[in-house]
């Protein structure tokens, strides 16, 4: 059986069988985990996908990150396994603390659901392995708290570490720096506001969300 990679689901969540269905495809077994549990089993890697945990009250990703589970995520995480936050996950990244800055509202107070072109920054990351620094691949976006931010020291050490995974060409969200994806310092903890899982079949968004996956599947092989 290949690696397992654990799909996270909080109350609200709404893309974890997208990102099932999108891992399936590449060749990996994916299995859901409750929130509520403390374990994550045998799993060797972690995603927690896009959606509205626990109605996004208080903040995005707020109620979640004293979820039970995330004991065991930043356990993960501290040991180098692959960590993947998409949109709602990457929020609960910034709010757990395994990743800095925080998301807040778009500029202009609007929903988006779009596709984006985005630029490659860093391959030194779980989620941008397979692709060249420069590299330019379009995912879709769907948020209305996808606007990153941060101050300027924090900024300027994700810029010094190479943390800057993915960037907006054309920023839609107000996110400073045009960020749409940055890694923990070691690159095994990523959180991007655009959605890779749906972008790995033709029929349905592009197939640029396979270099994303795939890299993270490379990532948890190599791990």
């Amino acid at each position: 059986m290949p690696p397992t990679v654990g799909v996270v689901v909080f109350p609200g969540t709404n893309c974890e069988h997208d990102v099932v269905h999108a891992l399936g495809l590449l060749g990996m077994h994916a299995e859901i985990k409750w929130h509520g549990d403390s374990e994550l089993g045998a799993c060797d890697a972690v995603v927690l996908p896009g959606g509205f945990a626990h109605g996004d009250y208080l903040r995005p990703g707020a109620i979640a990150r004293f979820s039970n589970v995330m004991n065991a995520i930043i356990e993960m995480a501290e040991a180098g396994k692959p960590v993947l936050g998409i949109c709602n996950g990457f929020q609960v990244l910034t709010e757990a603390k395994l990743l800095p800055g925080a998301l807040q509202k778009n500029a202009g107070l609007r929903f988006i659901c779009d596709v984006e072109k985005l630029e490659v920054v860093s391959n030194r990351s779980a989620a941008s392995g397979l692709m060249q620094p420069g590299e330019i691949i379009s995912l879709p976006i769907n948020h209305f708290e996808g606007n990153y931010t941060c101050d300027q020291v924090t900024h300027d050490s994700l810029v010094e570490n190479d943390q800057i995974v993915f960037k907006y060409v054309d920023n839609p969200n107000g996110s400073v720096g045009s960020i749409a994806g940055i890694s923990n310092i070691r690159g095994n903890v990523v959180g991007m506001m655009p959605h890779p899982e749906r972008a790995v079949e033709e029929i349905v968004g592009g197939t640029d969300g396979r270099k994303v996956l795939g890299s993270f599947i490379r990532e948890i092989l190599n791990s």
